[in-house]
């Protein structure tokens, strides 16, 4: 008789990880929201899916709706990247903090809610 194994069950991650993730989005809720009202914008939006990009890409781009660019496949890379350095340019901010954002943006987003910068407008 063949034992078929199930990998689900040794790969399950603990309730530790769970809580970590959920303090993570917690974390990213509340940067966010914090950088949308110092950018002028409701931070409620930053509880709802899709118009947070939207509310985002407003800042950062100008116009809200460039946020459909990230449908685009393998130039939405691209774009996001982008919209990670027009974010800190649009705060005042070096190139060095928007490769912070680029890969360390929970981090960075807190950085940028917390910290004495003001939202100086779309970068050109």
């Amino acid at each position: 008789m063949m034992h078929y194994w199930n990998y689900s069950s040794y790969y399950r991650p603990g309730p530790g990880a769970t809580i970590l993730w959920i303090a993570i989005a917690v974390l990213s809720i509340v940067a966010l929201w914090k950088i949308f009202e110092k950018a002028g914008e409701p931070g409620w939006a930053a509880i709802i899916p899709f118009y947070n990009l939207y509310v985002l890409f407003k800042i950062t781009w100008g116009s809200g709706w460039k946020f459909l660019l990230l449908l685009i496949p393998i130039a939405n890379i691209v774009i996001a990247i982008i919209t990670m350095v027009k974010l800190a340019k649009a705060f005042g901010k070096s190139g060095g903090f928007a490769v912070g954002l680029i890969f360390l943006s929970v981090i960075f987003y807190c950085i940028l809610a917390f910290d004495s910068s003001t939202y100086i407008g779309v970068p050109a």
